[in-house]
């Protein structure tokens, strides 16, 4: 049997893990996660696809994230910082250290790769 060295970001046929912020971190609205893992590789890297339902949390980051917006609308703002809206063909980098809240604000879905 040959194993590709590739994966295609499709979810069909994998069962989504379902989560949700911290409830201490829930600012407001009642936000549920489903999360389709696609790629655990070594050294910590993860990647897959994401989708929030309305609501606002704090987020705080340890990880480094890269993400792409496939659909809906959010709001990501850092302590201190300016509110940055993302829609739909947005990316963004989100660096350990980083404090805030994201706000969805439409159902929001994005693809994202992590390192640890």
């Amino acid at each position: 049997m040959t194993t590709a060295n590739f994966i295609t970001f499709s979810i069909d046929g994998v069962e989504p893990e379902l989560g949700a912020p911290d409830p201490g971190r829930i600012i407001s609205g009642d936000p549920h996660f489903r999360t389709w893992n696609l790629e655990e590789g070594e050294g910590g890297l993860y990647s897959g696809i994401w989708e929030a339902t309305p609501g606002k949390w704090r987020i705080v980051y340890e990880e480094w994230e890269y993400f792409s917006l496939l659909a809906g609308h959010s709001i990501v703002t850092e302590e201190g910082g300016e509110p940055v809206h993302l829609k739909a063909g947005d990316r963004m980098i989100l660096r350990p250290g980083f404090k805030g809240t994201w706000e969805v604000v439409e159902t929001t879905r994005k693809d994202y790769v992590i390192k640890v």
